[in-house]
């Protein structure tokens, strides 16, 4: 009961102390679970529809705490409302009579202390706009005369771009912050205009344009001023004629307002002033064809009056030729200046006359604008004039350009004359001036021909030789109206190799261990050659070098037996193409010193052999009589049977008679085959005997077996 009292009393304490009105100072618990915004109406609204911005934001806390809750409404990304509550209810931020200004994109933001949340956008799009109205401070004006314009758009607010326009025709554009614009306009024409005007509300990224406007009517007042142009004489105009020109002003009597009179063709002022009248003038020229401007200026009114003038020409602009079109230094030339067109009913061909500048030309009078003499070493610059009753025209700068003629040109080859391929010859002038025609001669027929036109080409022919005396017969032309030759062709011309043949010294029968071997490599072609020699199965050269022989060696000394094998050589020279020669075997055979060796031995081991066995043959010859002497018996047979002499196996005389000789004797065989084993057939036995190395040991066994005969 005790514990209960104690728990009622604290609540009741704590109730008290966090009283709900009460901010809490600590730090907070709680959570924005989510913020909304919504527009009411709706998202789509026509034009002065009260629209309220909503946004709601559910927040989760613990307990009673109040909390500060800062609410921010944004448009297009740019705040455009505020406002700082504890209360949880919604937002609301109006819009009434919405305008389309008032289109965007919303968005709501809520921060509670640390926590801060956005919510997704809405798009508010406000359709219609207010019709413009258009104001004019006058109704009727005179011509020139300037007016007030005012174009207003009720209740529309941003940023707005009004538009003027006269008769349909867009005159003015003036971009505000306001609902209105003011302009001035000016009426240069008489009679009736129609005004209008139009707005535009700029809602980035998007814009509204409005209707047209009210129409209002400006009569526009012709003033009593008129500008008048007259020209002297009225018909056909000649050059040399003299031309009376007048720009003068009828004004009303009694009108005393200040006017301005210009008078001028195209660009060029001819005459100007304040009084009534101008008068001008000039001797005509085929230049003054055209348009002349008689301008009167009252304040900002400006009226125009215009007349064209066509002056026949009496005789035409010359033109300076040159004959020939193309000349050298120091020769002959002629300058011809004609017009080409005069008029004759005016103008006597006898009474034009022409000159040629400068005077000090070197050129001399030949007759009518015909000028003689010898071009100079440099450019010249030459002009003439035509001149008739006091009229001159000037032709066009004739520039000449002496030829610089060409010199005698170089013949060279840009790469190896290799024969039977492809080569280029280039051939080329130090001077001359262009275009310059290059012809490749051989025995002094043309076989081709290039024209060099600018600094940079060049004349370059592709041939092909067969034989090496080609090459001396190619000679090169220049051609600029000069022709010149060039000396004959001088280049070596590399023949490719070919016969590749590989000799052996001494010859191939004849080659002994202990020889110095000679392989001797040949080619037909141009050297430097640079010969390999190779050994059939090894991939590197036995032996490499350049020689400028077509022949040259590879020496083995003190031939071996391993020497034995195939050698080939192969060649090449600066035609970069190799060619080999065919296999050549050599066998390497035992030397003549070994041969008379063996055969001397072989000879010597026969005749002991024979002499020993001669010796042994008749020593058992003599005991076998002597063995038969005793064992004849003295008693006459009881048969018919012969007399026979019968040797037994276990007699002595058997034993005495009847043997083997073992003779053993060395014989020195030199071993020419790859297999390590010779077979020899002795007097008495067939013998396989193993060797190694060169030599060999052979044991001979000689069986005898003696009868009697």
């Amino acid at each position: 009961m005790g514990r209960l009292t104690l728990i009622l009393l604290t609540s009741t304490l704590l109730s008290s102390y966090f009283h709900p009105g009460r901010v809490v100072d600590a730090q907070s618990i709680f959570t924005i679970r989510e913020v909304s915004l919504s527009m009411e109406p709706s998202n789509d609204v026509p034009r002065d529809t009260n629209v309220t911005v909503r946004c709601r934001a559910v927040v989760s806390s613990l307990g009673q705490e109040v909390l500060n809750r800062q609410y921010t409404i944004l448009k297009d990304r740019v705040q455009v409302y505020t406002k700082t509550t504890t209360s949880s209810e919604d937002l609301l931020y109006p819009l009434p009579m919405a305008r389309a200004f008032n289109s965007g994109k919303y968005t709501c933001q809520i921060a509670i202390e640390d926590k801060r949340e956005v919510s997704k956008y809405q798009k508010l799009t406000v359709t219609g706009l207010s019709k413009p109205e258009l104001h004019l401070n006058k109704a009727v004006v005179n011509e020139g005369e300037e007016v007030t314009v005012r174009c207003t758009a009720p209740g529309e607010t941003g940023s707005i771009i009004f538009y003027f326009y006269e008769d349909s025709k867009e005159i003015k554009e003036e971009q505000v912050s306001s609902n209105y614009a003011e302009t001035k306009i000016r009426f240069t024409s008489t009679g009736i205009h129609k005004c209008h005007c139009a707005y535009t509300v700029v809602v980035v990224p998007d814009a509204f344009r409005s209707e047209q406007s009210n129409i209002v009517t400006v009569s526009v007042k012709e003033i009593p001023y008129t500008p008048v142009l007259e020209i002297l004489p009225i018909y056909k105009i000649y050059e040399g004629d003299t031309l009376d020109i007048s720009c003068s002003l009828r004004r009303p009597q009694y009108n005393s307002q200040s006017t301005q009179l210009i008078l001028s063709q195209g660009t060029q002022l001819l005459s100007s002033g304040t009084k009534d009248k101008l008068n001008h003038s000039l001797v005509a020229l085929a230049k003054h064809s055209g348009e002349f401007e008689c301008r009167l200026e009252i304040g900002n009114v400006v009226k125009v009056a215009k007349k064209n003038v066509s002056v026949t020409e009496l005789f035409s602009l010359p033109t300076l030729t040159m004959s020939p079109v193309e000349v050298f230094p120091r020769e002959p030339l002629t300058l011809i200046c004609k017009s080409e067109s005069l008029a004759s009913e005016r103008l006597h061909k006898e009474e034009l006359t022409y000159t040629l500048e400068p005077s000090d030309a070197y050129l001399i009078p030949r007759g009518a604008g015909v000028f003689q003499g010898k071009a100079l070493n440099a450019d010249f610059n030459y002009t003439c004039t035509a001149t008739a009753k006091g009229i001159m025209k000037q032709s066009k700068i004739l520039t000449v350009r002496p030829k610089l003629p060409v010199s005698a040109p170089k013949i060279t080859v840009l790469s190896k004359v290799i024969l039977g391929r492809p080569f280029e010859i280039l051939c080329n002038s130090s001077t001359g001036t262009l275009p310059i025609n290059y012809t490749l001669l051989h025995d002094y027929m043309p076989m081709d021909m290039i024209t060099v036109k600018q600094p940079y080409e060049e004349a370059r022919f592709t041939v092909t030789i067969t034989r090496t005396d080609d090459i001396s017969k190619y000679i090169c032309q220049a051609n600029n109206g000069r022709k010149e030759l060039s000396r004959r062709l001088d280049a070596t011309v590399i023949v490719p190799l070919s016969h590749p043949t590989l000799t052996v010294v001494p010859t191939l029968g004849e080659i002994y261990e202990g020889d110095h071997l000679y392989l001797i490599c040949g080619v037909q072609g141009t050297p430097p050659v640079t010969f390999k020699w190779y050994r059939v199965g090894n991939e590197n050269p036995l032996y490499s070098t350049t020689s400028n022989s077509n022949n040259t060696d590879y020496q083995v000394k003190d031939l071996a037996k391993h020497h034995s094998g195939m050698y080939f050589c192969e060649a090449i020279n600066p035609a970069n193409t190799a060619v080999g020669s065919n296999p050549v075997t050599i066998e390497v055979r035992m030397a003549l010193w070994k041969k008379a060796l063996i055969g001397g031995i072989c000879l010597l081991v026969l005749a002991v052999l024979a002499l020993l066995f001669v010796l042994y043959y008749r020593s058992k010859r003599g005991r076998r009589e002597a063995a038969a002497e005793l064992s004849v018996k003295p008693s006459s047979p009881k048969s018919d049977d012969s007399l026979r002499l019968n040797l037994t196996h276990d007699t002595e005389v058997y034993n005495a008679a009847t043997g083997s000789l073992v003779l053993l004797f060395l014989c020195v065989a030199y071993h020419r085959l790859s297999s390590p084993v010779i077979t020899l057939t002795a007097i008495g036995h067939f013998l396989r005997l193993n060797c190694h190395g060169m030599f060999c040991v052979v044991a001979v066994v000689i069986h005898t077996h003696f009868h009697d005969p």
